[in-house]
């Protein structure tokens, strides 16, 4: 890496960039060197964004952000969620800018790059990203569904290289909430609702992506929304007002922090808590990043976690994101300034504020007494360590032609469609003379909506109109609720049951032709009303239209298996317990349930 050079005539003694010595010695010989500015700078982690075609950005007007050098120059803050993409030479490009650009800083620190999830269909910029040139696999519920460790520890190494191929080194995942309360707009992206099972993929998960110890070739993993984010009040969630509280009706918190021990113990080296506030525990009602209760006697006493706490983005300052207001998740404590919120997260323990960048406002509250040096030095020692650990100082840089052979490598998309396939869940598959109507045979004269005609018809004649037809082929997805503003409709709320008019739908072309429904379920949703009519219903957690023809058509088997129970009714749902798992009162499908018929032949060995 380019030694950094002195400014204004300070010698910088640049021992700490030499191999042969301890990560612990090289942290303390930064760190005394640091002033409380740059101490300051470690304390932020927030969104950034790429120029064109890999070039520093100026500033983004979309996401408001300032220009990369202000960031890395100006604030001296050197940890960043990236949130744009492009080619893969691109984003190696840019990263190997704005290396070079910290690399001529006074102490010459290296940028962390973090990202949320990008290896799935999710397009959602508060929490995952579209794959683009990345290879595409199930969602993490999809992973779950099927409940096999090697394959999870298969796709958290696939994206392991490809992340590192471009300079990502943190995965602000994996997502361990366990998905007790049905309504929960957040269940996408974890492993359902069976702590067990969860458990058993986080330690496969974390182990694909840091590998045995934590390294030069790892991504470090940031393990969220600790102390489990699923017990949300009538399935609100924390992102907004009006679904800040986290219940336990169930006395069941306990039961929440399953996941997160496995997760310490396979070695995750971060934690994100949620943005929720406990409601009638032995815990401070204040949301979990302003927890000292949680953060440092849970977290960090009783079980013993001593790597990065990062808060969840936002906690401290209102935004207004593409002309709509996005108050502050700070729950709890709205009542304090931002720099009162800045100062209760750092005193509740937490090494960094997520999706904030004001290190001024940190160094005022040092100057003025309210926090110690002292305490900065505590986090930025956990900081740094990471840094030198992940060999940053030794080379964060990458090569730009190896990353466009990485990223999506064709042996990477492949595996990602097999797990797509493996993932699909088969929920019924009516008797007809004698045999479900799965697996279709070949050549029949197929109707088919939410897929793409051309891809069809590799598998069969496609007609226009269910009548004449062999069979149709409905692909939709689990209902949710409109709200008022498009962040709010990032995330699927509210009731579970589909409207009249779809369900009628469904029921005029089952009455033409036998039908088949596949539903992505990013919530279990209320399927009691197709289950009727549909001679098949197959539920899909993130798969390629050509994967779920593959399946539907005997090409591969179904092998998939719910990852939560599918709820009977609205009012079960209504009458469960939020912080209880399979609480719902004669579910419609238990989880675990998945039916299956062999394959006639397997689309790869």
């Amino acid at each position: 890496m380019q030694e950094p050079t002195s400014q204004e005539g300070t010698e910088v003694d640049k021992s700490y960039f030499d191999t042969g010595r301890s990560v612990s010695e090289r942290v303390e010989i930064l760190l005394r060197q640091m002033t409380l500015e740059e101490k300051a700078g470690l304390f932020f982690h927030t969104m950034i964004t790429m120029g064109p075609d890999g070039e520093l950005s100026t500033g983004d007007r979309e996401f408001d952000l300032p220009s990369n050098s202000e960031y890395v120059v100006g604030r001296h803050m050197n940890h960043f969620n990236l949130l744009t993409g492009g080619t893969p030479e691109a984003m190696a490009t840019w990263n190997n800018n704005i290396q070079r650009l910290a690399a001529g800083t006074r102490l010459g620190i290296p940028v962390t790059i973090s990202t949320d999830p990008r290896n799935s269909y999710s397009d959602n910029p508060l929490a995952g990203l579209l794959a683009g040139s990345f290879s595409v696999w199930p969602e993490a519920l999809g992973l779950a569904a099927t409940q096999d460790e090697d394959l999870v520890e298969q796709f958290a190494d696939t994206a392991r290289q490809e992340y590192t191929a471009v300079g990502i080194r943190v995965a602000l995942h994996p997502q361990v909430d366990l998905a007790t309360e049905p309504r929960w707009a957040r269940q996408l992206d974890t492993f359902g609702e069976d702590a067990e099972l969860t458990s058993r993929l986080v330690t496969a998960y974390i182990r694909g992506f840091q590998g045995a110890e934590l390294g030069p070739t790892s991504v470090a993993t940031m393990t969220k929304h600790f102390p489990g984010g699923g017990p949300q009040k009538d399935g609100e969630d924390p992102h907004f007002a009006y679904g800040r509280e986290q219940v336990y009706p169930g006395g069941m918190f306990d039961h929440h922090l399953k996941p997160f021990i496995a997760a310490i113990a396979a070695g995750t080296t971060q934690m994100m808590p949620y943005y929720g506030m406990p409601v009638g525990t032995e815990f401070e009602e204040v949301g979990f990043g302003f927890n000292k209760s949680v953060i440092t006697t849970l977290l960090r006493e009783q079980l013993g976690f001593d790597g990065i706490v990062c808060t969840d983005w936002g906690l401290l300052t209102d935004a207004v994101v593409d002309g709509e207001p996005f108050p502050a998740r700070a729950w709890g404590v709205e009542h304090l300034t931002p720099r009162e919120r800045m100062r209760k997260a750092i005193d509740a323990g937490v090494d960094q504020l997520g999706g904030e960048a004001a290190p001024d406002g940190l160094v005022y509250l040092v100057e003025q007494g309210e926090i110690t040096e002292e305490r900065l030095d505590e986090s930025a020692r956990r900081l740094l360590r990471e840094k030198f650990t992940l060999g940053l100082f030794d080379n964060p840089y990458v090569d730009e032609t190896r990353a466009a052979r990485i990223v999506g490598a064709p042996e990477f998309r492949e595996a990602g469609l097999r797990a797509q396939r493996a993932s699909l869940t088969l929920l019924t598959n009516r008797e007809s003379a004698g045999d479900g109507i799965l697996p279709l045979a070949p050549g029949l004269r197929l109707y088919v909506e939410g897929i793409n005609a051309a891809v069809a018809s590799q598998y069969g004649t496609v007609v226009d109109d269910p009548s004449a037809a062999d069979v149709a082929i409905l692909r939709i997805h689990a209902p949710f609720e409109k709200r008022s503003t498009s962040f709010e409709n990032y995330f699927h709320a509210g009731s579970l049951e589909f409207s009249a008019d779809l369900i009628d739908h469904i029921d005029r072309v089952a009455t033409e032709v036998p039908t088949i429904v596949d539903v992505f379920l990013d919530r279990p949703a209320i399927l009691g009303p197709i289950v009727e009519s549909a001679a098949a219903v197959i539920a899909n957690f993130g798969a390629d239209p050509s994967a779920l023809l593959d399946v539907l058509t005997g090409l591969d088997a179904p092998r998939g298996r719910l990852p939560f129970d599918i709820p009977s009714s609205m009012e079960a749902v209504v009458a469960s317990r939020s912080d209880v798992p399979f609480d719902t009162a004669d579910p419609l499908f238990a989880f675990g349930h998945g039916l299956t018929f062999p394959a006639r032949r397997r689309t790869t060995p």
